[in-house]
């Protein structure tokens, strides 16, 4: 009774604090001190952390403290500064095993010293987890609890099996490598794990000096595998990474192969995360281009309609249209004069950003040749000066006083009625 534990993740409040501080003057039923244990203290807020603050000043004679967490950094100042610290270390691999050992002796576990150094190695230095997979362990196997039995307890994929993927690399064989990820996939190994065995093996080949590849694609596989965790769809990321990590002549058979007319959606996302990476800015003109796709007959530039007149009519097939492009597009000021060529420039870099889309970049490209008969490619430019050209005219009557006033308050734009 004199042991009180608290689990601050879910007693983090104000009112749980002020609750313990009227409580610890209670005297101790049998022991000297009354202990209180706050497992996961960060988890506290600022206000709770602030309630706590003046009992760990003054706290009573027979009240003990102890503050757990695995964050301290996140503990204030404040409150560190009126405490002891003491730092848990993991358990040292030799000594799990030999604990794990003295475990499946007394238990009557029979299991090789294989098996016993993945688990002491994946309780990642606690006891308690080690000792939590010996024990799911021992109902996996009739017999004798081997390696294998482990691998397959803990989802980890075979050491034969990361060693014959890593092997393919320099080899450069690309199907090779897709084939036997494809297969760890489909016995449900997952990217993760298999990028984390792939990891620890790389880092025993650096440690050793033993490279399978060269050491400049050694490190960048490393790089690549530690992400692979975070990334939004794993295993693709993992097999980018393993083919990015081929030699160099390899990388150009890869380059080589061609693409099939339908499956566009990967030159899309490529375009759209170079676009991502560009920062525009409303002081310094900058050019966002987007390659156009190379058209299968070229075709001659002409420039027999006026200018204005081919502005007007594009905007006019792009209202009908598209009309929420047609919205952005209409805010900027068109330039025909470079051959082959549209310059658009606005005055905001948002406008710019949303036309550099590929999408909307495609769908103004094929009104522009629907209207002109011209393949032109578009380039997007900012200028916080520009001004957009005159717009389609949908107002019959003449503009109202008020109408101009907020029209000149945001550069440009229209009525519907």
């Amino acid at each position: 009774m004199d042991i009180i534990e608290i689990d601050a993740a879910s007693n983090r409040r104000i009112d749980e604090i002020r609750e313990l501080r009227d409580k610890v003057f209670v005297a101790p039923t049998s022991a000297k001190y009354k202990v209180y244990i706050i497992d996961e203290v960060h988890m506290l807020t600022k206000e709770a952390f602030n309630a706590l603050l003046k009992t760990l000043e003054e706290p009573p004679v027979h009240v003990v403290f102890i503050l757990a967490t695995t964050d301290a950094h996140k503990v204030p100042e404040t409150i560190i500064s009126r405490t002891q610290r003491y730092s848990f270390r993991p358990v040292e691999i030799s000594k799990v095993v030999a604990h794990l050992r003295t475990i499946a002796t007394s238990e009557k576990i029979d299991i090789d010293d294989d098996a016993l150094q993945l688990l002491a190695k994946h309780g990642e230095g606690s006891f308690r987890d080690s000792i939590s997979m010996l024990d799911q362990a021992r109902s996996l196997a009739d017999g004798p609890v081997t390696a294998d039995h482990i691998h397959q307890l803990l989802g980890i994929p075979p050491t034969e099996a990361v060693d014959n993927l890593l092997a393919a690399l320099p080899a450069g064989n690309i199907s090779n490598v897709v084939r036997q990820l494809s297969t760890l996939y489909d016995g449900g190994y997952q990217a993760t794990l298999i990028a984390k065995q792939l990891a620890a093996r790389l880092r025993s080949e650096l440690v050793v000096g033993e490279l399978t590849l060269e050491q400049a694609n050694t490190l960048d596989l490393l790089s690549g595998l530690l992400a692979v965790p975070t990334a939004h769809d794993s295993a693709r990321y993992l097999e980018i990474c393993l083919l990015r990590a081929m030699p160099a002549q390899a990388q150009v058979k890869l380059a080589a192969v061609p693409r099939p007319a339908e499956s566009a959606t990967p030159k899309i996302e490529a375009k759209k995360a170079a676009l991502n990476s560009v920062s525009l800015s409303a002081e310094v003109p900058l050019v966002l281009t987007v390659p156009e796709e190379t058209p299968q007959v070229s075709e001659p530039i002409t420039a027999s309609v006026d200018d204005t007149e081919n502005w007007q009519r594009i905007l006019a097939a792009l209202k009908a249209k598209h009309n929420t492009l047609y919205g952005l597009v209409r805010m900027a000021q068109p330039d025909f004069s470079s051959d082959g060529e549209l310059r658009l420039t606005f005055a905001f870099d948002f406008h710019a950003k949303r036309l550099a889309d590929p999408q909307n970049q495609a769908k103004l490209r094929a009104v522009i040749k629907e209207v002109t008969g011209v393949s032109r490619k578009l380039l997007c430019l900012v200028d916080k000066n520009s001004k957009p050209a005159a717009t389609l005219s949908v107002i019959a009557s003449p503009p109202r006083d008020d109408l101009a006033a907020i029209s000149n308050i945001f550069g440009g734009g229209e009525l519907v009625e």
